[in-house]
């Protein structure tokens, strides 16, 4: 391959990599599938490709659906053990950023809503809501009708939305300091407060610690209190599990706040927050390693700050 065409695919490798993720949730299978895609381009005729941007995109869609098809993603995912791969707000793979529904698309929250898609709705709403394609364009990538696009597109909106209940949306200070307060009530045995902090309907999520064959969720603020005020306690038993004493830091994760838990360096777990009208609407607990590489390698190339809690 000629270095004009690999520098016209390193070109877009970025958005691939974006679209890929919002379609797969996991950093890992959103790179493989950009590689399968540069296969592809090498080997393709391109002189036939008159746009090789619409080109790469119905490739890099297609290898993600088809990935999302097989039959151990399904089994998988329908088994309840999955979670999307959490992300260091700044890496690339969270662009594009610039409008309120493509930040949205990017959080464990709605991430985590799509996979109640089906594989065709999942793609027509990433491509629609993240990456701003026409239904003409989503229909050409997809090989389906224009219509069936819309259809897809309607179906997809209103499942996400009967799940999301959208208040005033929080700027990252304002966030940043619930998240602060929710913190120091975990941790004091306040559980009142803890529970004043929590909205009605607030949803809590976990893996377990990484240990848990299915997804633990909690419902309602006093099971979630109850969840959170023992997940936050610090015990010998924790400590030797985490390999030796804990120090939180306060960071963004898809573009919510969030709790980086790090051992001697080393992100050991994540809990990232949805806040809504000043207070905790839903989190996310992380702490499978196979979903921590990638956040652990952005983490090692920047300066972490002074821990909000360290000796945990």
């Amino acid at each position: 391959m000629d270095s004009a065409a690999v520098d016209q695919f390193e070109a877009g490798r970025g958005r691939l990599a974006s679209l890929a993720y919002r379609l797969l949730g996991s950093a890992a299978d959103a790179e493989d599938a950009v590689q399968d895609t540069f296969l592809r381009w090498q080997a393709a005729d391109r002189e036939r490709i008159e746009v090789p941007e619409a080109w790469l995109t119905k490739v890099a869609t297609n290898l993600c659906l088809d990935r999302l098809r097989s039959a151990q993603a399904r089994h998988e995912r329908t088994a309840g053990a999955w979670l999307p791969e959490p992300l260091l707000d700044g890496d690339p793979m969270l662009g594009p950023a610039d409008t309120f529904e493509q930040r949205e698309s990017v959080t464990l929250a709605v991430l985590t809503l799509l996979e109640r898609l089906s594989p065709a709705e999942r793609a027509v709403y990433v491509l629609r809501e993240a990456f701003s394609y026409s239904h003409a364009e989503i229909a050409a990538i997809l090989d389906i009708t224009e219509s069936a696009s819309q259809q897809h597109a309607h179906r997809a909106r209103t499942r996400v939305a009967a799940e999301r209940r959208r208040g005033g949306a929080a700027d990252p200070a304002s966030a940043r300091r619930v998240v602060e307060e929710f913190l120091a009530a975990a941790t004091s045995g306040r559980t009142d407060r803890l529970v004043a902090l929590l909205t009605d309907d607030v949803t809590a999520v976990s893996d377990g610690a990484g240990l848990a064959r299915r997804l633990l969720r909690h419902r309602s603020r006093e099971r979630v209190a109850s969840f959170v005020r023992a997940g936050f306690t610090s015990t010998p038993a924790k400590r030797r599990l985490a390999g030796g004493s804990l120090a939180m830091h306060l960071a963004r994760v898809n573009g919510t706040p969030a709790v980086v838990a790090v051992v001697g360096g080393q992100v050991v777990g994540a809990v990232a927050f949805e806040v809504r009208d000043g207070k905790v609407a839903s989190l996310y607990g992380i702490a499978a390693t196979g979903r921590l590489s990638r956040l652990d390698e952005a983490w090692q190339r920047r300066d972490p700050g002074v821990p909000v809690i360290d000796g945990w």
